[in-house]
């Protein structure tokens, strides 16, 4: 995969076309092919393919995915990638992996797969009481061990393929026929195989088939001996044929990790750093011998070609990412640092600020006229430095006047072979080795800010451009450069900045010692203590940006008159800007909860209210971080947490108020704590439909509800509840029993009973909800039976809801039954569709259970599950809580648009 985070990190490699990916699987396998029929199939559905590459904008930017996609659809289909499985991989994370092949064959991929099935094999071996034996870390095969890696090879291929098949993804075993081998050494090893001939057709075919091709790493000799060849061997012969844009290795680690800080190494050049790299004494045994053969492999492909070792969860995210996910490797270019022009071939160069300059190519500038700027500032004693590579894709120039030790990045440009090879880290790298102290600035506009930010340690936005630091601890110093900035006609002039470059994981730490003025997770411009209309402007802290809930949030802050983003967090798109926000230039950041305690203690001073939109069972560390940071302020200074999760919904300390304002507005109202549990989508629309009968329910009987959602509340993680076509022509319950949101309409209802009722807090609400997924995007529809202890009728139901919901501007009462589509993308939840069984002839004598069936109710509810089911819900339960209008910047309807 290409990565413009690592574009500035370790060796840069000069490449025409990007790597293309290869995969395979560490274990021999029988060496037959399958006899299935296999007809051609076309390609994926355009609109399923727009739906999969929107999802995939959730882990990227949009420019990210589109050009990674671009770069992979642009290569020969079976020159996008092998990928080499690991047998563990199989029998531990199968879903997984079919999951992620199946997802990158929505959009018009088709990855070729080898794979092992080494831990099978061995627990096969022993329960056959057959030792497995190595030499020189081959497995020695003889003709019982043989026999029986066959059998393993071809059961575990038939597992992948019915997975992938099972998702909808056509596969096509292929155990035999592609790899032709001689004996490795057969006194040594026995049946062990070296190969020596690839047979592309049997790949190419299945390719052109439209279906995946699993490979087994089985070979046979030309006389139909079959051979053991490991796994990863195989793929990379395989890559050798093919010269993919990718070699992918899956393995269960996500990557290779450095022996002595037991961080992830994210990216290798193996032409800068190879030989260092085996100095290490911690490179030694399997990683040396794995570290060899990869670059073996690689002084074999084209440049464009790359390795990564990943696990098969992240497998999207290293392959569509500037920032991938695992470890990159890739040959590079050696880099040059210089400091006169003389030592350079400055025609390359000028050719390069040319072509990716805006300012010179747009005519602004020229390049003689900044060359003669760097030879005035060495003759006013000044220093400049240039860093490239040495095919001329990327180009840096580091400038410091006399008597400063801060030095300028003045110009950083990149082509796009740069970008895609991630040649761009290298440059950076050379850089802060010779510059600990550098300030730069970027205008507000540059598509890639967002590479700014992850290298920076702090930003402050000065006019239409952004100014950032790295390594500078001083404050004054910061402020200097800040007030030249913002004040030029008080300081000299300084050269032509542009910068061309691309993104990476941001660094989300605070300059030392900078004061609590400094903006060091924000890149935003000071922004304004009041809104147009004079009020002060409330700044919210989002905690879990990533998903389909935080883009609406972002959306309707955007559009809140009185409330502002003052930072947004999300571990995965760190450094990127926040899409959708027009109130002032935000990039994402990654807080730790130490970060957020850091920030809470100034209380309303820099966040007024924080919203967390985490993952169930991941709030409490930020919870406890905020509570311990403002447990000494004022009352007045204690900013509002709204929790999306469900992890407070259930609380009964007294502490957290649950956020459903149409059944608990009282209490959010008279909460002192200014916590506040956002419901479910699910729970919101389940109690919305049940709760004006609970005076007239049946004590005996528990009413039930069946929900249908869009596949948004499946989240962004790929997975068969969000895959479009997987779900098209289906339908997917889960969850049947004992869902969380069946637990939290029985307990928050009960929470409103009266002792009166049927249901009360010493005959608890409980009800039945079984949850589906189907093939829309958003939007909630759920169907409600509610058994009733006297008969009803549809017209009694219609005045008892519309009586309850007077007065309620996101709750519509509807004689028709409600429809999903009509309330998708809408504010407001919308109750209907009232029904009731007829009533059995008199004379017909129907009594006991019969009876009992007709008295129910049958009550509609639809919902958005993204808007008045999470963001939308959350914005409301904060105007309460602030003490603003309610309905304040949610867009409110009077009628909903109804098809029925």
């Amino acid at each position: 995969m290409l990565r413009a985070s690592r574009f500035l990190k370790q060796g840069a490699g000069a490449i025409s076309r990007t790597p293309k990916p290869i995969i395979t699987a560490a274990a021999q396998l029988p060496a037959y092919t399958s006899a299935r029929l296999y007809s051609y199939q076309r390609g994926p559905d355009n609109s399923e393919k727009e739906t999969i590459v929107k999802l995939l904008y959730n882990i990227g930017s949009k420019k990210e995915v589109e050009q990674y996609l671009g770069h992979f659809s642009s290569v020969e289909s079976q020159k996008f990638a092998v990928i080499k499985v690991g047998g563990a991989v199989i029998s531990d994370d199968l879903a997984t992996l079919a999951s992620a092949l199946t997802f990158l064959n929505r959009v018009g991929l088709y990855p070729i797969v080898v794979h092992g099935a080494g831990p099978q094999l061995n627990k096969r071996l022993e329960a056959a009481n057959i030792e497995a034996r190595y030499e020189d870390g081959i497995r020695i095969t003889d003709g019982p061990t043989l026999a029986i890696a066959r059998e393993v090879f071809a059961s575990e291929n038939t597992k992948l393929v019915e997975a992938l098949e099972r998702l909808g993804t056509r596969a096509r075993p292929i155990t035999g026929g592609v790899f032709v081998a001689d004996y490795l050494n057969k006194q040594k090893y026995d049946l062990v195989g070296r190969i020596t001939h690839v047979n592309r057709e049997v790949v190419e075919s299945s390719v052109r088939a439209g279906c995946l091709p699993i490979l087994t790493s089985l070979a046979e000799t030309p006389e139909g001996q079959i051979l053991n060849v490991n796994a990863d061997i195989a793929a990379g012969e395989l890559a050798r044929v093919l010269e993919p844009l990718k070699i992918v290795f899956l393995n269960e680690k996500n990557g290779l990790y450095h022996g002595t800080t037991g961080k992830r190494i994210e990216t290798i050049h193996l032409d800068e750093e190879y030989e260092n790299l085996l100095k290490e004494p911690w490179v030694r045994y399997g990683t040396k011998l794995k570290l060899k053969e990869i670059k073996e492999l690689l002084d074999t492909l084209p440049r464009s070609s790359s390795v990564a070792i990943i696990s098969a969860e992240h497998l999207h995210k290293e392959l569509f990412t500037h920032s991938g996910a695992g470890t990159l490797i890739m040959r590079g270019h050696r880099m040059f640092s210089k400091r006169n022009l003389a030592d350079i071939d400055s025609d390359r160069l000028r050719d390069l600020l040319i072509a990716n300059d805006p300012s010179v190519s747009s005519g602004a500038s020229t390049v003689a006229s900044y060359w003669q700027q760097l030879a005035e500032l060495t003759k006013n004693g000044g220093e400049y430095w240039i860093y490239g590579d040495e095919p001329y894709q990327v180009a840096a120039v580091v400038t410091r006047k006399p008597g400063q030790s801060i030095s300028l990045l003045d110009k950083f440009v990149a082509s796009r072979a740069a970008v895609l090879g991630n040649i761009t880290d290298n440059a950076w790298k050379l850089i802060i080795r010779d510059h600990p102290q550098l300030v730069w600035t970027v205008p507000r506009t540059d598509d890639n800010l967002s590479w700014h930010f992850e290298r920076a340690d702090g930003s402050w936005a000065v006019g239409d451009d952004i100014m950032f630091w790295y390594g500078v601890d001083d404050w004054k110093h910061i402020s200097d450069h800040i007030s030249r900035k913002a004040n030029p006609a008080s300081s000299p002039a300084s050269g032509v900045r542009s910068y061309s470059t691309m993104a990476r994981r941001m660094a989300s730490k605070p300059p030392a010692g900078a004061s609590g003025q400094r903006r060091s997770y924000s890149s935003n411009s000071i922004p304004s203590s009041v809104d147009p209309s004079g009020s002060p402007r409330l700044r919210v802290g989002l905690i879990g940006a990533r998903g389909f809930t935080g883009r609406e949030l972002i959306k309707l802050i955007d559009g809140h008159p009185r409330f502002e983003l003052s930072l947004v967090s999300s571990r995965e798109l760190a450094g990127k800007p926040v899409p959708g926000y027009s109130k002032a230039a935000l990039n994402h950041v990654n807080l730790s909860a130490e970060d957020v305690r850091k920030i809470a203690t100034s209380g309303r001073d820099r966040v007024d209210v924080w919203i967390l939109a985490l993952p169930n069972g991941v709030a409490k560390p930020f919870v406890s971080a905020i509570d311990s940071a403002t447990a000494r302020l004022s009352p007045d200074q204690v900013p509002v947490l709204v929790d999306l999760s469900a992890d407070y919904r259930f609380d009964t300390t007294g502490r957290w108020a649950y956020g459903l304002p149409e059944l608990h507005r009282k209490s959010l109202i008279g909460s002192q704590t200014g916590r506040i549990s956002n419901p479910g989508c699910y729970a919101t629309g389940s109690q919305l439909g049940i709760a004006p009968l609970l005076p007239y329910m049946d004590a005996t009987r528990l009413p039930s509800v069946f929900g249908v959602s869009g596949y948004s509340g499946a989240g962004t993680k790929p997975s068969p509840k969000n895959d479009p076509a997987f779900l098209r022509d289906n339908f997917v319950p889960y969850s049947p029993v004992n869902h969380i949101h069946e637990r939290e309409v029985g307990h928050s209802l009960t929470r409103i009973t009266k002792d009166s009722f049927p249901f009360n807090a010493s005959n608890p609400v409980k009800v039945q909800f079984t949850p589906h997924v189907a093939s829309f995007f958003q939007g909630i529809g759920l169907t409600i039976h509610v058994p009733l202890r006297l008969s009803m009728t549809a017209t009694d139901m219609k005045e008892v809801f519309s009586e309850f919901y007077a007065g309620e501007r996101l709750v519509h009462v509807t004689q028709d039954a409600p429809l999903v589509k009509d309330n998708a993308e809408k504010h407001y939840a919308v109750v209907g569709g009232f029904a009731v069984p007829p009533a059995s002839d008199p004379g017909s004598g129907a009594s006991g259970s019969v009876a009992l069936a007709e008295r129910r109710a049958v009550v509609n509810v639809t919902l958005d599950n993204l808007l008045k089911g999470a963001a939308t819900q959350a914005i409301q339960n904060m105007n309460i809580a602030l003490g603003l209008d309610e309905y304040m910047g949610i867009p409110v309807f009077e009628e909903p648009a109804m098809s029925l």
